[in-house]
């Protein structure tokens, strides 16, 4: 056997071996990158990649107006029960005056019917003002509970503005780590002033690829200038 058919040997074995390699390399890159995205994905149902940086898409701007529009209808809640509230003070006030007419109305149809039994008149009106009484009790009673609802009520709307908070931190959480990954990763060199990257290389599923022939005229044309 010849050096030429042992070198043509050697480099058969060495082309299958590396062609091996390479494609194991791929196969593996294939399996990291679908664990990758599977990592990313959420949601199975929902398509990779995620939506784009547009405006309605910004999560810290969505965030800003969870919090700012729920400030705006607590405030707006809260002055509604204010009202309810003002309200049932003014009910249960009334209520108290008339309740003074009813109890004076009763002592005086109470005499008069023990005086004079025998006019039905004065017994009649004497019930009809207990009943009154009795109804007027209940909406007393009533506008109380509802006051007392009221109160618990706006007790517990506190707990809306506790979540408000609590979002408002995480969006000063997540603005600091914006801020410290652009400084990370900040460089010297404007990007303005940065050679071009390569879009393509070789291997990539795309024609526009740069050969070794372009890259070796481009080597010699800086060499001459």
């Amino acid at each position: 056997m010849t050096q030429e058919e042992l070198d043509k040997l050697m480099s058969e074995g060495i082309d299958e071996e590396v062609e091996e390699v390479n494609e194991n390399k791929e196969q593996g890159n294939n399996d990291n990158k679908d664990e990758l995205m599977e990592n990313f994905r959420v949601n199975p149902d929902n398509p990779w990649p995620p939506p784009p940086p547009t405006e309605e898409h910004k999560v810290v701007g969505q965030l800003d107006d969870v919090t700012r529009d729920s400030e705006v209808k607590a405030t707006e809640i809260f002055e509604k029960l204010e009202h309810i509230n003002d309200w049932l003070m003014d009910i249960e006030d009334v209520s108290s005056k008339i309740n003074e007419v009813l109890d004076k109305n009763i002592e005086i149809f109470d005499i008069l019917s023990t005086k004079f039994p025998k006019v039905s008149h004065f017994l009649e009106h004497l019930n009809i003002n207990k009943e009154a009484k009795e109804s007027l009790d209940k909406i007393i009673e009533d506008s109380r509970q509802s006051a007392d609802e009221v109160m618990m009520i706006m007790d517990i709307m506190q707990y809306q503005d506790i979540h408000r908070q609590k979002i408002e931190r995480v969006i000063n959480v997540m603005r600091a780590l914006a801020k410290y990954m652009n400084t990370l990763f900040e460089g010297k060199v404007d990007d303005s002033k940065r050679v071009s990257s390569a879009v393509h290389i070789v291997g990539d599923e795309t024609e526009d690829v740069v050969s070794n022939e372009d890259i070796e005229a481009l080597i010699a044309s800086l060499g001459k200038k």
